[in-house]
């Protein structure tokens, strides 16, 4: 944990630069002081080649980003985190933002329930690692 998907609609492809946003926004996680294990940072990005904005009679576009968690966080680390992503977000998309119709969104979900997970990734993380 945490998994973060961006879903993007194609005709942002040639300016969308989402190696450096997917970078950015884990850099964002990895800045939160032992909220969010470096092990667990799972980032994919998700280029929409079918989608509909409004009543579909412009060249419009979005990004929504999800960050899904698990729960028990306390909330002002979830605030916090949220605050950061989305500004680490605007930022990235502040020029096509400035030349076209274009929707940003961010949402957080924590995973409640039956979850399952196994990776061994967390190991190079670990000091007592051997």
């Amino acid at each position: 944990m945490p998994h973060l998907t961006v879903e993007y609609t194609r005709n942002l492809a040639p300016v969308a630069r989402i190696d450096a946003l997917l970078a950015g926004l884990s850099a964002v996680l990895l800045a939160q002081p032992g909220a969010f294990a470096p092990g667990g940072i799972r980032a994919r990005a998700v280029c929409l080649e079918s989608y509909r904005m409004a009543d579909g009679s412009g060249d419009d576009a979005f990004v929504h980003v999800t960050l899904a968690v698990a729960a028990g966080r306390p909330q002002d680390v979830l605030d916090r985190t949220v605050t950061a992503m989305f500004d680490c977000l605007t930022a990235h998309f502040a020029e096509p933002y400035r030349r076209r119709y274009l929707a940003l969104s961010l949402e957080l979900r924590e995973f409640a329930g039956a979850y399952r997970s196994l990776n061994n990734i967390h190991q190079r993380y670990s000091t007592t690692a051997a």
